[in-house]
């Protein structure tokens, strides 16, 4: 069974217990139900503000679909396929609405393309319908040493600007030390001009592959999943009023523990407010804060799973620390990601082909 973003067989990984006390389950009222399903391996859902009554989901062999008040279009809203490298942990992988979409119709898409399977960012209009092909326009080109770790997430900070989480090159335990390299993108949160006229901006370094990654849609704060090595899974936050180059600490650090002595390079060193042992799991997959309104016992609460066993958790976060972590009463298999829709509902997505919506 191939992994998105799995680092190694689970029967091989080290178990110990590390940082934060372990999360209480909780017996609550919260569910999940069946949204939809019969999706080819579904990596993101996501919607934006000026359509309320649609969803995007992006299938990693390179198509996006479009769900409608939860009924499938026929038609794709986009087609890379015949571009694209997929399979592993490469393909189509991230899809951000540009904030102004429903003047302008531009949106953005991450990808590995052919030959080589490099990191591409590509901005896109649409008709309103589907993707204008001959408006495609790289504005971002990232080469890959290895064809794990890509990162591959997009979205929009409360800055406007659009943010590319991208992964420290691939292999195990980052050979190139890229991560800490400020010279190099990989293992970077990056802050990319959408006309692609001026080079990205390093704003995170230290990540080992931040599969996915959210904004909070009322407060600004930054919610990273890091997916670990082979003993520790993260979860990073920053707050809307940070400043200045901020360091997560891979390859040094692995969560808060010492993965590889070695110097830091820039930034101030930041550890993840949540972690979990390779014992609950073994690739941390990045939620978002919910927002939304029909589920009002979830509102402000952070939520986070694993791709490995399936299980979800959630916690708030109190003057940077996070608080009330706790495991839900409720597991995806082969989960692949979240999504937030465009009135801020919370959905869950399975690899297998479904999409979840979180109920009360």
């Amino acid at each position: 069974m191939r992994r998105l973003v799995g680092v190694l067989a689970v029967a091989a990984l080290a178990a110990a217990g590390f940082g934060i006390a372990r999360a209480e389950t909780r017996q609550g009222p919260l569910s999940i139900s069946l949204f939809a399903s019969g999706f080819n391996d579904p990596v993101l859902v996501t919607g934006n503000r000026s359509e309320p009554t649609r969803l995007y989901v992006v299938e990693q062999g390179g198509l996006v679909k479009v769900l409608v008040r939860g009924r499938l279009r026929a038609a794709p809203f986009l087609d890379v396929r015949s571009l694209i490298v997929a399979g592993g942990e490469q393909g189509l992988l991230g899809l951000a609405f540009d904030p102004n979409y429903a003047t302008n119709h531009r949106f953005y898409v991450d990808y590995t393309r052919k030959p080589d399977g490099d990191t591409y960012v590509v901005s896109y209009r649409s008709d309103g319908v589907r993707a204008i092909p001959s408006s495609a326009r790289i504005i971002l080109h990232v080469p890959q040493p290895y064809p794990n770790h890509n990162g591959g997430m997009l979205a929009f900070g409360p800055d406007g600007k659009l943010y590319v989480g991208m992964g420290d090159g691939g292999s195990g335990g980052d050979p190139g030390n890229r991560a800490q390299n400020p010279d190099e993108l990989l293992g970077k949160l990056l802050q990319v001009d959408t006309t692609g006229a001026t080079p990205p901006v390093v704003r995170a370094l230290g990540l080992r592959n931040p599969w996915r990654f959210s904004f909070d849609r009322k407060t600004g704060d930054l919610y990273i999943g890091d997916v670990g090595q082979n003993a520790i899974e993260e979860i990073d936050y920053l707050p809307a009023s940070a400043t200045g180059l901020v360091n997560f600490g891979w390859r040094v650090y692995e969560g808060r523990s010492v993965y590889q002595q070695g110097p830091l390079g820039p930034g101030v060193l930041t550890m993840p407010i949540a972690q979990y042992p390779h014992t609950e799991g073994c690739a941390v997959v990045g939620g978002y804060v919910y927002r939304g309104a029909s589920v009002p016992s979830a509102a402000g609460r952070y939520f986070y799973g694993d791709d490995c066993s399936g299980t979800i958790w959630s916690l708030t976060v109190q003057n940077g620390t996070a608080s009330a972590v706790r495991t839900e009463p409720f597991k995806v298999d082969q989960l692949s990601s979240f999504g937030e829709g465009p009135a801020g509902e919370l959905y869950l997505v399975s690899l297998k082909g479904a999409i979840y919506r979180l109920r009360g």
